[in-house]
């Protein structure tokens, strides 16, 4: 049964109504998740509101003691949580037990809040007198996660959040919410103070509960560009702190002295892992000359049809399915556009799986892909490789910045100068040179511009300790009676 999770407790959640939680990978529901109330979010962020003073004043170096407990307590249940993501969201169980392990991961970057909250000292800025700055912890911030790492994205917060004096209230996709009640489980066995951290199910309107709620301070947001949008304006305009990350169009470009077999191997994986449904997958590759094109398009054609696709809990599987039936019809949707708009399909993936229950759609690989088709302007979020072909270096950067997301990009290149020009030049803020997936490691900060990103602050590394901190300034003289010596 989901509950939520408020002040140390399992309690019902007070939503009358439920969605189906559906195993992707055979179209049966697994359980019903409640869609909470703003009532639901009143009583997490009073329970959080409550436990906030005990907890801001409690030394950093006592609050990380409970995230070393967390890294271990996670560590020994690396296995339970992978499965958990796999049956409710569909990736192979290779992928999600990576994913768990980058959620430790930032728990374990966490625990050096001690040492990343110091602030600063300046002796005699002006003769006797002294400025100081402190980092202080500001109240309750919340965080609103999406489906496709059920694990992982949520731990891109709370643990910095919580490590900083915080506390917090977590609000998981509806679709995917069973991981985050074993994570909350694998909490209680370390002792954390009661109201710390909370749990609290639902849609929009918990989403924007906690958007204006006058006692959270800050919310972290990971979805859709459309959903991000409202929940930077909408905490904006309540005077909050807010980090919205959104949807992306990700360029991959090939340059002629790329080493084109691992290119276009890296190029695949990083299109079709996670069946595509990431943040940071590629989307369109973007080959410069007719050689570098033929070559890419030879090999892409070669390579798609090999990958094996079906229930993630099949090791021989190498791609699971998409999350829902109505995100498998969307994506049809945008194939069928490209055909009409003059794209050619090498790589047919739409009823390779037929045979399959469940939300499968095989790697689809289409050539001929230019920058007015809506394929190259819209998110796909699937296994879909779009293949692209411009004349110059140059083309290739100015179509990448024309684009409204900025997330990330890559450059396949064996050229120091091109890459240097090329981290230059494009405006996606996370780049990869060589690397698919150019996720950030926990210890740097993560994040794009444009409208993959509405913000001032990224997400975790050194820039969650801005973020979840306020910063005061203290400028000091000590006047002092001679006779006192």
């Amino acid at each position: 049964m989901i509950q939520d999770h408020v002040n140390g407790k399992w309690i019902p959640s007070l939503g009358k109504s439920s969605v189906s939680i559906v195993n992707p990978a055979t179209g049966k529901e697994i359980d019903q998740c409640p869609l909470g109330t703003s009532e639901d979010v009143s009583r997490a962020v009073h329970a959080a509101q409550a436990a906030f003073h005990d907890w801001k004043n409690t030394p950093a170096i006592e609050r990380v003691q409970y995230l070393f407990k967390m890294k271990t307590v996670f560590e020994a249940h690396v296995e339970e949580l992978a499965t958990l993501v796999t049956k409710e969201h569909g990736k192979t169980l290779s992928e999600a037990r990576a994913s768990v392990k980058r959620a430790i991961q930032m728990i374990d970057t966490a625990t050096g809040m001690p040492s990343f909250q110091k602030g600063e000292f300046a002796e005699d800025i002006a003769r006797g007198i002294d400025c100081v700055t402190v980092r202080q912890p500001m109240g309750v911030f919340a965080g609103i996660a999406p489906f496709n790492f059920p694990a992982m994205v949520p731990f891109w917060f709370w643990p910095f959040a919580i490590a900083s004096g915080n506390t917090y209230v977590l609000k998981p996709s509806e679709r995917v919410p069973l991981t985050n009640q074993l994570v909350f489980k694998l909490i209680e066995q370390t002792g954390l103070p009661k109201g710390v951290m909370n749990l609290v199910h639902g849609g929009k309107e918990v989403v924007t509960a906690l958007c204006t709620h006058p006692d959270v301070k800050g919310v972290s947001f990971v979805g859709s560009t459309p959903v991000a949008k409202y929940v930077y304006t909408t905490c904006s305009s309540h005077g909050k702190r807010v980090q919205a990350l959104g949807g992306a169009k990700n360029f991959m470009v090939v340059l002629p002295d790329a080493t084109m077999d691992k290119s276009v191997a890296t190029a695949l994986e990083s299109i079709i892992g996670c069946a595509g449904e990431r943040c940071l997958a590629g989307s369109v590759v973007v080959c410069v000359g007719d050689e570098s094109y033929q070559t890419v398009k030879e090999r892409m054609t070669k390579s798609a049809p090999e990958v094996t696709v079906g229930d993630g809990m099949d090791p021989k599987n190498q791609m699971g399915p998409l999350i829902s039936a109505e995100s498998k019809q969307r994506i049809l949707g945008l194939i069928q556009s490209a055909v009409d708009e003059g794209g050619k399909i090498l790589v047919d993936g739409r009823t390779k799986v037929d045979h399959l229950p469940g939300y499968f759609l095989a790697p689809t690989v289409i050539a001929d892909v230019t920058e007015k088709m809506r394929v190259a302007n819209e998110e796909i979020f699937g296994p879909v490789v779009l293949l692209a072909k411009v004349k110059t270096f140059d083309e290739a950067i100015a179509w990448i910045n024309r684009c409204n997301y900025a997330n990330t990009t890559t450059l396949f290149t064996n050229s120091g100068p091109a890459a240097r020009k090329f981290c230059n030049e494009v405006a996606p803020t996370m780049i990869g040179i060589n690397i698919g997936v150019p996720a950030p490691m926990s210890f740097f900060s993560f994040g794009g511009s444009k409208d993959s990103f509405f913000g001032d602050i990224k997400a975790h590394g050194s820039a969650s300790v801005n973020f979840f901190t306020d910063e005061k300034m203290i400028t000091q003289r000590w006047l002092s009676d001679s006779n006192v010596w």
